[in-house]
C-alpha cells in the first residue's frame, strides 16, 4: 500500500521555474516505475517523466531539456524540475508510483491527488 501526497503547484509566468515533490509512505513489493503525468481537460492523460527499477528514463518530448526528474530519501520523495515553463505546460500534475503488488504476477499503480500548475503568458 502506497500513499503519494503532491506539493509545489502554483502561477508562474512563462519562463519561470517551479519545482514539484511528491512524496511517498506505506510499502510495496517491488516499486517499478516513478513518475509524472499531467491532465489536460478534454485530453488524454499524458506521461511527463519517469524513472523506472531499470535504470531508464523516459521524458515527453515536449518537455526534454526543460525538465528533470530525481529521486531522493531511497525514493521516497520524487521531484520534477520545470524550468523556461510555457503556457502549454499548464496542467494537473499527478504522481504516480507503479509497483509489483505481492508478487511479480501483477502490479498496480498508485497515484496522488495531484497539484495544479498554471503558467500565464
Amino acid at each position: 500500500q502506497v500513499q503519494l501526497v503532491e506539493s509545489g503547484g502554483g502561477l508562474v509566468q512563462a519562463g519561470g521555474s517551479l519545482t514539484l515533490s511528491c512524496t511517498a509512505t506505506g510499502s510495496a513489493f517491488h516499486t517499478v516505475a516513478r513518475g509524472w503525468y499531467r491532465q489536460i481537460p478534454g485530453k488524454e492523460r499524458e506521461l511527463v517523466a519517469q524513472t523506472t527499477s531499470g535504470g531508464s528514463t523516459n521524458y515527453a518530448d515536449s518537455v526534454k531539456g526543460r525538465f528533470t526528474i530525481s529521486e531522493d530519501y531511497g525514493g521516497n520523495v520524487v521531484y520534477l524540475r520545470m524550468t523556461n515553463l510555457k503556457p502549454e505546460d499548464t496542467a494537473t500534475y499527478l504522481c504516480n508510483v507503479r509497483a509489483y503488488s505481492g508478487s511479480y504476477s501483477s502490479f498496480s499503480d498508485y497515484w496522488g491527488q495531484g497539484t495544479q500548475v498554471t503558467v500565464s503568458s
